[in-house]
């Protein structure tokens, strides 16, 4: 696959047919909505990564949400999920807003880009390793094409080892890791610090699992790393 600019990348993600259960599914929760959204057109189809594109700080998450940026098509917008996170950003001085609702809210990210391991909204939030496989190349260009990239945080564990698995494939010589909350690894010489955080999912986060507290000291390492 050649993906030279970001233009191309991004229409290489929204174009992607490649796991039929999941071009399904995406597909007909476009179709039947929710109740709330009736009047949305929902996006349905695959969601490209969104932030700044000289960024020093990548997140990478799971999947798109059914009805959040499978609605939106851009990264935790539209749900509880992004409401805390893009809150989180806001309060480090990652994002203008704290709040983001649709792809044309007047959003923007500073020095944060924000990925996925998967790029459609699977089932149960379960998409399975050979559709993981299958994203993986676009998530490998996207930090690729991060030029000024240093650290990535991992939002929960799929995509912690989503992450891990990239670079494992390209040959890096990694350690056995644990996935913790908070944990920050120095992955050696050319590779940008890890850090590990819960996914915030409404599981999480109403739960008391994931505080903004916590959040909050997740980025407080980043920007401690940028220094």
């Amino acid at each position: 696959m050649t993906l030279s600019t970001w233009q191309q990348l991004n229409s290489a993600v929204i174009s992607c047919r490649l796991c039929p259960r999941l071009v399904k599914y995406r597909e007909k929760i476009a179709r039947e909505k929710r109740r709330a959204y009736l009047d949305w057109d929902y996006w349905g189809r695959p969601v490209p990564g969104f932030g700044d594109v000289n960024a020093r700080v990548l997140l990478v998450a799971l999947a798109p949400g059914a009805h959040g940026s499978n609605r939106t098509g851009r990264m935790f917008t539209g749900d509880a999920s992004g409401d805390f996170l893009y809150g989180a950003l806001h309060r480090a001085g990652f994002s203008n807003k704290l709040i983001a609702r649709h792809a044309y809210d007047g959003l923007e990210l500073r020095d944060v880009f924000i990925s996925a391991v998967a790029r459609c909204a699977p089932p149960q939030n379960k998409p399975t390793p050979r559709e993981i496989a299958n994203c993986r190349p676009y998530l490998a260009r996207e930090i690729e094409l991060l030029k000024n990239l240093r650290v990535v945080v991992a939002l929960g564990r799929i995509g912690f080892d989503g992450y891990l698995s990239l670079l494992k494939e390209n040959g890096a010589p990694l350690p056995r890791l644990e996935f913790k909350h908070g944990a920050v690894y120095n992955l050696g010489v050319g590779l940008p610090a890890l850090i590990c955080a819960y996914h915030p999912s409404k599981q999480n986060t109403q739960t008391g699992r994931l505080t903004a507290e916590m959040m909050d000291e997740v980025f407080r390492k980043a920007k401690d790393i940028l220094i």
